[in-house]
């Protein structure tokens, strides 16, 4: 068998599974196993493939099939042109949440930033790194997901300081820039999201209560305490819950709230600033 009659396997096997990008899993799986670039993966397509090799990448297609999610396969996932380790103890980072970071950067040189419920440490780790700040602190519940984002930012040798807390129960100080992918999925909905993020991405990064809104409440309501004057809040939303968040965002004292739309042309994120008088 040649890498291409593997692939070509791979390929069918995930399709038949009812998985989207069956062509584009199959070859990240096969470039996993083989060790190579992409590149290198074409140049080898009619290179006879070991028995043991074979066993490998169908083993790790079967896992596909099962709708274990890919990053979780290749142990990693990309996120504004960096690699960040993933495991089923934090959110895989998405495209989506990359429109959260490229709002903010503009506003990140020089300056004190906190990212809230941080997962993988992917939105603070790409500010520390891309964005110039003078310091960068970075909060989650759960020290599992401390012990990834720790790993992450010593990887990409990110100056970012962890801190486990339940959003600002220990935190101290005042940033210029607050930041944060919370929950927001409405509880009843998990049960019917995809298998890969149903099963797979842990429930309490996903579980917003009732009507998504819940972590924002206290989001919103304590933040204005953890800013500086004319300080900026950045959170990433549900595609239906920008006007919900910015009536939050107004009850609790902010101005100049406005929404940016990802490149579907859905609300994302939602952003506001806090003046003291």
């Amino acid at each position: 068998m040649t890498v291409r009659d593997l692939r070509r396997l791979g390929e069918r096997t995930l399709s038949e599974a009812g998985i989207l990008e069956a062509s584009v899993d199959a070859r990240y799986l096969l470039e996993d196993v083989l060790a190579c670039s992409y590149t290198e993966l074409l140049m080898r397509l009619e290179e006879e493939i070991s028995e043991d090799v074979a066993d490998r990448y169908l083993a790790l297609i079967a896992r596909r099939s099962e709708r274990i999610p890919l990053q979780h396969l290749l142990g990693k996932a990309s996120f504004m042109g960096l690699t960040f380790l993933v495991t089923p103890d934090v959110l895989i980072p998405r495209a989506d949440t990359e429109v959260l970071v490229e709002t903010v950067l503009p506003f990140c040189k020089g300056k004190e930033v906190l990212d809230v419920c941080t997962g993988s440490g992917c939105i603070a780790i790409s500010l520390a790194v891309l964005g110039g700040c003078s310091r960068v602190v970075a909060s989650d519940l759960l020290e599992e997901a401390l012990v990834v984002a720790r790993e992450n930012a010593k990887r990409l040798c990110a100056e970012v300081s962890f801190m486990q807390s339940d959003l600002f129960a220990e935190m101290s100080g005042r940033y210029d820039v607050i930041v944060s992918n919370p929950p927001y999925i409405r509880t009843e909905e998990i049960a019917s999201l995809a298998p890969e993020v149903r099963d797979h991405d842990p429930h309490l990064a996903l579980d917003g209560g009732e009507d998504g809104l819940s972590i924002y409440r206290r989001l919103i309501g304590e933040a204005p305490k953890y800013l500086k004057n004319h300080g900026l809040i950045a959170l990433e939303i549900g595609a239906d819950q920008a006007f919900d968040v910015q009536n939050l965002m107004a009850e609790a004292g902010f101005i100049k709230i406005h929404v940016k739309k990802d490149l579907a042309g859905l609300d994302r994120v939602v952003m506001g600033y806090y003046e003291y008088v």
